[in-house]
């Protein structure tokens, strides 16, 4: 089982040199012109060409081989229990195996399989608290792990949310899993959650485990979440004409999952384009579940999001990054000054009839991740999951 990844023991600076393409994450702007990427004590300081940036005590320096170096990803629904263990599939190593599939960061949708789990409201702050402090400390393999998201019952009140707030709770596992499931109450709750600066997110569909049940769209506008979780259902999808009138009816995040229906993802996809709003647009993969665990989920919806949905590969890989960095206010996710060092190094697949990276994903091929980064620590070189990249990079020096 992965525990604690090393961290930095003393200053430390990154150079990332003789990069290939640069993604941003950014819809604004997702390519930027440079070949060197300098981060030190964990965060990117410069972001340019190689002759123009300061490389000067440089702690490890990475040569990218021409490769592409974009955020890393963020998976925006997942279902932590404990450690890098689930029990909904009575797996270990989960959370590693998504780091090999370039996943950096992830957030907590409500850590709903702890068997026993406590439908009290002592009982399921007490669980919020001790996820929340315990995957903090954990980082599995070095992944950031925002847990702690209770599920909400009806006999709360306000103080309850003000408590977990000054606890260090920062956002609710799924409206619509617990006790609460009708739009007036729901509605009450995310209020005094976002009162406190907690972030929320609905269940949106059909039921998917035992207790849940079906949430629509009348319960998802009156509810108001910050984000309409799985708007593609999990797995069950609502119809077209309720997802159109979500889309249209708020201005929340709608967040499309890989263990979703897929033809309402893209659906849902167009709508958002239609109206303007891609930035709105985030994605998860809603694991572990019954249909198990994805340690390459992120990377399949953006492939098919951008192969199927027509739509840039530059900016589908915006969807998995900057948008969620943005919508669930993080400082990575974004190849910005000041923003963490946080890195996938991929490569076009080898054979793929891609002439590069940005069309082999377009074609529906997955790239091959050479590396990842997080906080300026190399974590995993070559991916043990994604298919094996045209060209890798390495660390030449440390």
């Amino acid at each position: 089982m992965a525990h604690d990844a090393p961290q930095a023991t003393g200053p430390s600076k990154l150079v990332i040199r003789n990069i290939g393409l640069i993604l941003s994450g950014a819809l604004e702007k997702p390519i930027l012109d440079g070949d060197t990427i300098v981060a030190e004590n964990g965060k990117i300081t410069a972001i340019g060409r190689f002759k123009d940036v300061d490389i000067e005590g440089a702690t490890t320096i990475v040569d990218a081989n021409g490769t592409t170096v974009a955020p890393g990803l963020i998976d925006s629904h997942v279902h932590p229990v404990a450690g890098d263990w689930t029990p909904r599939q009575n797996q270990i190593n989960w959370i590693d195996s998504y780091l090999h599939g370039g996943v950096t960061t992830m957030i907590s949708a409500g850590e709903v399989h702890m068997p026993g789990r406590p439908r009290d409201v002592v009982g399921l702050k007490a669980m919020a608290v001790f996820a929340q402090r315990a995957f903090w400390t954990l980082r599995p393999g070095g992944v950031k792990v925002h847990a702690g998201a209770p599920v909400i019952e009806c006999e709360m009140v306000e103080e309850d949310f003000k408590e977990m707030a000054a606890n260090g709770v920062k956002l609710l596992g799924e409206v619509g899993l617990g006790g609460v499931k009708d739009g007036p109450t729901a509605r009450k709750m995310v209020g005094w959650a976002r009162k406190y600066g907690i972030q929320s997110t609905i269940h949106t569909g059909g039921p998917s485990i035992p207790g849940s049940g079906l949430i629509d769209k009348d319960v998802v506008l009156e509810a108001d979440t910050d984000v309409v979780g799985h708007i593609n259902g999990g797995h069950t999808a609502l119809p077209d004409d309720q997802i159109r009138c979500i889309c249209e009816g708020c201005k929340r995040g709608l967040e499309l999952v890989h263990n979703g229906n897929e033809r309402s993802a893209l659906f849902t996809l167009r709508t958002a384009r239609e109206m303007g709003d891609l930035h709105r647009v985030i994605l998860g993969t809603d694991a572990p579940a019954g249909s198990g665990v994805q340690p390459l989920g992120i990377l399949r919806m953006v492939s098919m999001l951008s192969s199927l949905g027509d739509l840039p590969a530059e900016i589908a890989f915006c969807l998995a990054t900057g948008n969620t960095a943005r919508m669930r206010q993080l400082d990575c996710g974004l190849i910005e000054v000041g923003h963490s060092a946080d890195f996938v190094i991929m490569d076009k697949a080898q054979h793929s009839p891609g002439k590069n990276i940005l069309e082999s994903v377009q074609l529906g091929d997955l790239p091959g991740i050479g590396m990842t980064i997080i906080d300026g620590i190399v974590r995993t070189q070559r991916s043990r999951n994604t298919p094996p990249a045209g060209k890798v990079p390495e660390v030449v020096a440390k």
